[in-house]
């Protein structure tokens, strides 16, 4: 159990995509945390984290608006909407996010949402 308040970290850190905020973002990790985009491989380590973002929001832009999130303990989930902007292409795409934090960082976060709906387009 936390003595952070977790949901509050992971809300600043889901406005922090909206911002485009690279380094808050990259700043929310722990230094081995796994991110994993479950369609996809996973990354593991900060430095692979970072590498991977930058690489996202280098080829588009992306906000999250959070519809529900729930906190116990270290870990928090929430439902979303992300709208993902490449170009003149924008994919919307609900997303169910799962975060498992330590001492106040991400160590684990899964995001769970449908391929096919990121790379066929969107409305």
């Amino acid at each position: 159990m936390s003595d952070h308040d977790n949901s509050a970290i992971i809300a600043a850190f889901c406005d922090a995509w909206t911002r485009h905020d690279v380094d808050a973002i990259v700043d929310s990790f722990t230094d081995d945390a796994v991110y994993h985009n479950i369609p996809m491989d996973p990354l593991e380590g900060k430095a692979a984290i970072e590498a991977g973002i930058r690489g996202f929001l280098g080829t588009m832009t992306i906000t999250f608006e959070t519809h529900l999130q729930v906190a116990d303990g270290d870990v928090v989930m929430n439902e979303r909407t992300d709208t993902v902007t490449a170009g003149d292409k924008v994919t919307v795409m609900p997303v169910m996010g799962v975060f498992v934090l330590r001492d106040g960082k991400i160590a684990e976060w899964r995001d769970y949402f449908d391929l096919a709906t990121f790379t066929g387009g969107g409305s």
